[in-house]
């Protein structure tokens, strides 16, 4: 199982606002999530972000997999 997602952080401020408790944000959508998008996130009840969240595995598959390796090396 994964660990918790490199693409999740916790903030105190946001859209013009501040929270007496920090939020789970995604750095992926630009957004903060829902508590349950946060249990993914926090690998929480043997869930795996690598997995089990769309976001992660679009932040983490290559741009463009269409693209050839330079043949001059």
């Amino acid at each position: 199982m994964a660990e918790t997602c490199p693409h999740l952080a916790y903030r105190e401020e946001g859209d013009g606002e501040s929270f007496e408790t920090a939020r789970a944000f995604c750095t992926v959508t630009e957004s903060f999530v829902q508590p349950m998008r946060a249990d993914v996130c926090n690998a929480r009840y043997e869930l795996d972000p690598a997995a089990d969240c769309e976001f992660y595995v679009a932040a983490e598959s290559p741009d463009d997999e269409s693209e050839s390796p330079d043949g001059d090396r």
